[in-house]
């Protein structure tokens, strides 16, 4: 029995239908398992213009985790002596690229703009990438253009007539009030360093004058005062890749610790456990000095004395790494005054980053102290104004602190799109 003509047509479509659909996806597999396969890459960093570095290296393919990545590209940063900044970049291969690794630094100055940093940076780690694309042979289609300033266009450099000295001021003010109550603000701070391969000399100075008035319904409004000078110095002198000695000191005035005027200075050595160069990657540093700390107060203390001087020493031992699993910052610190041994301080604290799994990683900070050393409190005690308002150092015997966050992540491996729509 012969079929209809519409039926036959309609089973000729289907068929038609589906011969052209397997054809397309038979073509988008052969095409896609002739298409080399991009980088996969893990972007590993925090303040380095991550969203631009995606947007503007399009060449690879940025994955969410780790452990699906093909190169862990970490990048950290340190201020150098002009103020401006360091990159290192270090790629660490893995899979096919295991025990590859690439490490190139870029330096940009203290008055360079984000977008020629971001720039520099990105130029940065595009130029790594060709260590890994060209491992077993140049790719097809490879365009690489290099363009490097002659000798000409670079300006001529007639020495340093500051001898590697960077200076830098500050100042601020600001005001706020309402009906009620009113604040007045002052600050300004000074710095001057000298940084080399073998010398690190500082200097800074920091200056607060705060002051608040409080309407109360009285004759006169309440009113805050708090005062704070400082001024540090630190002169370091590198012995190699392991030894540091120096000394440090310190000239300071605060009416919250009722301290009229301080000074201090101490001779002071450090053992790196790890060389120096590696500070971008790991640090474990013991450090150790002994001097005298003289002081004159505002009021009598607890103690009643309105001036005194004392010896004291004080050992730290501070742990800094990052790897590709996460980071650790840990610093133990003890003090001690020589003249009374029980009167001591020891500061404990630690951040950690780790990645636990896939997707899942864990954040933590801890703060710590055993505090036995308040020479400068006022014998008369705090005034209920002065506690509300933070004008008087309290006694206490510990402070402690502690923070923890837990970040789980799943989906699509891949966070190549950038979208700044909302500003989200």
């Amino acid at each position: 029995m012969r079929q209809p003509l519409r039926f036959r047509i309609h089973v000729l479509a289907v068929l038609l239908g589906l011969f052209f659909n397997v054809s397309a996806e038979a073509a988008e597999r052969n095409q896609q398992t002739s298409k080399p396969a991009q980088l996969k890459v893990f972007l590993d960093c925090e303040n380095c213009y991550a969203d631009f570095l995606r947007s503007e290296i399009e060449f690879v393919d940025y994955v969410r985790d780790r452990t699906e990545a093909e190169i862990h590209v970490l990048i950290t940063r340190a201020q150098t002596a002009s103020g401006g900044t360091e990159h290192t970049v270090e790629m660490i291969g893995a899979g096919r690229f295991d025990k590859i690794v690439e490490t190139l630094k870029t330096a940009t100055g203290s008055s360079d703009t984000d977008d020629i940093i971001r720039r520099q940076l990105a130029t940065t780690v595009r130029a790594g990438f060709l260590r890994f694309l060209t491992r077993d042979s140049v790719p097809a289609g490879l365009d690489v253009a290099v363009k490097v300033g002659t000798e000409s266009e670079r300006p001529a450099v007639k020495g340093d007539r500051w001898n590697n000295w960077v200076f830098s001021l500050r100042g601020s003010a600001s005001f706020e009030g309402e009906e009620s109550s009113r604040e007045r603000q002052l600050g300004a701070s000074f710095s001057a360093d000298r940084i080399t391969p073998d010398w690190k000399i500082t200097f800074g100075a920091e200056f607060d004058h705060e002051r608040e008035e409080f309407d109360l319904d009285e004759d006169e409004p309440v009113t805050a005062v708090r005062r704070e000078q400082d001024f540090n110095w630190l002169v370091v002198k590198g012995l190699g890749e392991h030894w540091s000695i120096g000394g440090r000191g310190d000239l300071e005035s605060s009416t919250f610790d009722n301290i009229e005027f301080s000074i201090s200075a101490a001779p002071a050595i450090e053992y790196n456990f790890f060389p120096y160069s590696m500070y971008t990657r790991r640090q474990l540093r013991a450090l150790y000095d002994i001097g005298f700390i003289h002081s004159s107060y505002y009021e009598e203390t607890l103690f009643g004395k309105t001036e005194e001087t004392r010896p004291q020493h004080e050992i730290s031992l501070t742990w800094e790494q990052r790897e590709r699993w996460g980071s650790i910052e840990a610093r133990v610190e003890w003090s001690q005054y020589l003249h009374d041994l029980s009167k001591n301080r020891l500061e404990v604290e630690g951040q950690f980053s780790v990645r636990l799994a896939r997707g899942l990683s864990v954040e933590s900070e801890v703060t710590a102290s055993r505090i036995r050393d308040q020479l400068s409190l006022p014998a008369r005690g705090a005034t209920d104004e002065e506690i509300l308002l933070r004008l008087r150092q309290l006694q206490s015997g510990y402070q402690y602190g502690f923070s923890m966050s837990l970040t789980y992540t799943f989906g699509s491996i891949f966070s190549s799109v950038v979208n700044p729509r909302f500003g989200q």
